[in-house]
């Protein structure tokens, strides 16, 4: 018989891993993140959920459809982790409470709103990489890798 329980177990420890990392370089590295750090660690919270009701609850189909559920979401977050990295890069412009837009503030009454709006931690600015390769770009190539072992995976198993 060729399940889906294995990959989804895969997929749920390296969705729990990224996490983990990014939960412990926040509390225990100091590294605080910006509005679209946190809001691409929403799809590996989606993909812990999905793995985890996929293999609590093993109806006849449902892994495969977590599968290609799961394949959804680590595209969506890989194409928001190329956001986020088009953001620090410059190439887009990004959320304008947490980007720099260049301009300064002509009035004080300007510059306390763009201080009221403006978060500590900005998003197009990198505040750590690993080979010239930002948070972001790593969130975009695991996502890519999770994304296509879970096609691979659902594939086979058609």
């Amino acid at each position: 018989m060729n399940t889906a329980r294995q990959p989804l177990i895969i997929i749920l420890v390296a969705a729990i891993a990224v996490i983990g990392a990014a939960l412990v370089s926040q509390y225990w590295g100091g590294l605080q993140p910006c509005e679209l750090c946190l809001m691409e660690r929403w799809p590996y919270y989606a993909a812990i959920m999905i793995a985890v009701l996929a293999l609590a609850l093993p109806a006849p189909g449902w892994p495969r459809v977590a599968l290609l559920l799961l394949v959804l979401v680590f595209v969506g977050s890989a194409v928001l982790g190329f956001y986020h990295v088009g953001v620090e890069q410059h190439w887009f412009q990004g959320p304008t409470a947490c980007t720099n837009s260049g301009r300064a503030p002509q009035t004080l009454a300007e510059l306390k709103q763009m201080l009221a709006r403006t978060q500590v931690v900005l998003c197009d600015q990198v505040q750590w990489s690993l080979w010239g390769v930002s948070l972001a770009g790593w969130n975009v190539l695991v996502s890519v890798l999770i994304a296509m072992f879970a096609f691979f995976a659902w594939k086979r198993r058609a």
